[in-house]
């Protein structure tokens, strides 16, 4: 096992600063080589430090922007327009870049923090929800159209 820094928040594993115990190709072949973790050494801990008072700070900051990006993502549904068969089944299924893709003049939101429950493959209303922040997340009602 090795031992890694995360700098970046990796789902499932934890958020920027924390020290965590990973299989050693995972480490070496894909958490290292992205920029997402660095290797855990004695002198990190000032890194580590460093890190979570700078996110703290951030934190603070982007709550009240969270929850105003929260307000204007509920006031109105997304409308998603995709190409679809007569029946309405789509031709593919609506993505979570598509949703982000549609929601962009609203609010910047990564694709990676929209939750999908199940796969959009018709017409219709559906609810996704949207991490905006660890304490904030958004409701959102997504309107699948056909393309004309």
């Amino acid at each position: 096992m090795a031992k890694v820094i995360l700098t970046h928040e990796v789902s499932g594993l934890g958020i920027a600063g924390d020290v965590v115990d990973v299989k050693d190709g995972y480490a070496r072949n894909y958490l290292v080589p992205r920029k997402l973790a660095t290797p855990w050494s004695a002198g990190a801990e000032k890194q580590i430090e460093g890190m979570r008072k700078a996110q703290r700070a951030k934190e603070i900051a982007t709550i009240e922007g969270a929850q105003a990006a929260r307000d204007a993502l509920q006031s109105a549904p997304v409308v998603v327009a995709v190409k679809a068969g007569e029946s309405g089944r789509l031709f593919g299924a609506v993505s979570p870049a598509d949703i982000a893709d549609a929601i962009g003049s609203r609010a910047t939101v990564d694709k990676r923090r929209i939750h999908v429950a199940q796969p959009i493959k018709a017409l219709g209303e559906y609810e996704v929800s949207v991490a905006l922040h660890s304490d904030v997340t958004a409701k959102v009602t997504v309107q699948v159209v056909a393309a004309k």
